[in-house]
């Protein structure tokens, strides 16, 4: 999305939303309680959350233009569902319920106000065909039925694409989190032997 310099809550969250995840991540690392079991489910949400963003990518062209394929066609922000279903995913692993309240907060209060916000400047950028879209895909939760519209380009999913928005970044970030858990794992049942 382009930048855009309207004051505000929603503004400043969507500028603080990744310092602010980077903080509870650490703050994760630090306070979960990961077990095998845990580990096994969680990790299995989390990786759905990958594979959901990683689908997205491959169809998203960054201020190019308003995309309505693939996952577009369900939910306008799929790239955002596959965030939650990741932080759910971490959430269970950790083990600690308390991770789980803080991450809905955090998504809760940050990245709401910037679907909002982007929602609003893909509005202005694409005027009229982004209201017929919006009116029929929703904002967030994805319909069961791809939303089809004769007037527009049908897409298909991109390996190249899925690079230029670095989205295997977040596949990067999914396998350092679990070796970093399964580590903690690790180093609890050895200090437990002692």
């Amino acid at each position: 999305m382009a930048r855009d310099e309207t004051p505000g809550y929603a503004a400043w969250a969507a500028r603080w939303r990744v310092p602010l995840g980077f903080a509870l991540g650490v703050a994760y690392l630090i306070f979960a309680r990961p077990s095998v079991s845990l580990l096994i489910a969680g990790g299995a949400v989390a990786l759905a959350g990958v594979a959901v963003r990683a689908y997205a990518a491959g169809y998203l062209k960054k201020n190019q233009r308003l995309t309505t394929s693939g996952p577009y066609a369900r939910t306008r922000n799929p790239l955002y569902l596959g965030s939650l279903l990741i932080g759910t995913g971490f959430a269970i692993a950790g083990g600690r319920w308390i991770l789980g309240l803080a991450f809905v907060g955090l998504f809760l209060l940050i990245y709401i106000p910037v679907m909002r916000r982007e929602s609003d400047f893909l509005r202005r950028e694409f005027a009229g065909f982004y209201d017929q879209y919006a009116a029929s895909v929703p904002l967030f939760l994805p319909r069961l039925s791809a939303w089809r519209d004769a007037s527009t380009e049908t897409m298909r999913f991109r390996w190249d694409q899925y690079r230029r928005n670095r989205e295997y970044e977040a596949a990067l970030g999914y396998a350092a989190g679990i070796i970093l858990l399964a580590l903690k794992i690790f180093l609890a049942r050895k200090v437990a032997l002692r």
